[in-house]
């Protein structure tokens, strides 16, 4: 097969593409030919050597958001066959014990993720567990099922099970375009919230608003939560879904009301933030939440959702533009410059 792989860390330049010998499935897996997998952030941190997670070992193929044809089964399995399409949960929290994946899924020690500690989807084949691969409708394409796994499972894990997002709530996104803030405003948008998103600049900004953000802010405009404030009538946002990380963080904290929450998925921007002051903390009742590994026991359910919503034009995967996987160097570096608009998506 052939693998989109760095052997040490450095630039996008350190991407390379070799001859590796095709994984052999154990009991309970799944062997996929890929057929698209996205870029995201993780891929750049990593490859970087700014981060990485516990279990990381070089040399390292990337790809968490996996979408492929299974190409063969281990001796186990019976509910997948050959020739079926799948898109993959890359988290490896659950898999059952048959897997050679099992034992690598504590969340909150060495979780292994596909593509993050184990080979992933950068490559023209790809070793999965098989409870963790999901059919694919025939309405949906291959690069709208990619989209799905980090981007909609983060978001939802974080809006719901973190935040408990209510309906008829504001919502404060930042970075409104990107996948992850893409599926958290339709998420919120379905759930009956008004949703506020932030851009860096007026393309992205009418990027979410397609998608369904009630209005926007783009930087350099004055200050975030100034307007916040004003869209709100001095109200305030009852949640603050963020990844940008330092660059908001102040303004985010302001913007927020009596009693809201700031939900902390990334941090793109910087990891050093402060507190203004411990008495406007518990003054206002603030919060301030960390978003932890989503939970494998609702991507079944989540992906039902999004497969509806695909259906229905209600939901909007949200796909950027498709490049070879020989130009995943090409695709890392418009990631990390911001010149991305929707999901990266390669195609081995």
């Amino acid at each position: 097969m052939q693998a989109l792989l760095y052997r040490a860390h450095g630039s996008a330049d350190v991407l390379q593409l070799e001859e590796l010998p095709d994984p052999t499935p154990g009991p309970g897996d799944l062997l996929l030919h890929v057929a698209a997998t996205a870029v995201n952030r993780l891929d750049i941190v990593q490859r970087n050597g700014w981060f990485t997670l516990p279990g990381f070992s070089l040399p390292h193929v990337a790809g968490m958001d996996i979408a492929g044809t299974v190409l063969s089964v281990g001796p186990d399995v019976t509910d997948r066959v050959a020739g079926e399409r799948v898109v993959v949960n890359p988290s490896l929290h659950g898999v059952g014990a048959g897997s050679s994946f099992a034992g690598f899924g504590d969340r909150y020690g060495a979780l292994g993720v596909l593509g993050g500690t184990h080979p992933g989807g950068y490559a023209t084949h790809c070793l999965v567990p098989a409870d963790h691969a999901y059919a694919i409708p025939e309405n949906l394409s291959f690069p709208q099922a990619a989209a799905f796994p980090t981007a909609w499972m983060t978001a939802e894990h974080a809006l719901f099970q973190r935040g408990l997002l209510l309906p008829g709530e504001i919502l404060l996104v930042h970075g409104g375009s990107s996948s992850l803030s893409a599926a958290a405003i339709q998420l919120a948008k379905a759930h009956g919230c008004r949703v506020l998103a932030t851009a860096s600049d007026k393309a992205k900004a009418q990027r979410a608003q397609d998608l369904g953000a009630d209005a926007t802010w783009v930087s350099g405009e004055g200050s975030i939560a100034d307007w916040v404030m004003e869209v709100t009538q001095g109200q305030g946002t009852n949640m603050v879904f963020d990844h940008v990380g330092a660059a908001h963080w102040t303004a985010s904290l302001a913007a927020l009301a009596p009693r809201g929450r700031m939900v902390c998925v990334g941090n793109t921007t910087g990891d050093q933030v402060p507190i203004p002051s411990l008495g406007s903390l518990y003054q206002r009742g603030i919060s301030i939440i960390g978003s932890d590994a989503f939970d494998s026991e609702r991507f079944s359910e989540v992906w039902e959702r999004f497969c509806v919503g695909i259906s229905d034009k209600t939901l909007s995967a949200n796909v950027g533009d498709q490049m070879p996987l020989a130009e995943g160097g090409i695709a890392h570096r418009r990631m990390q410059d911001g010149d991305a608009l929707g999901k990266l998506i390669l195609l081995p």
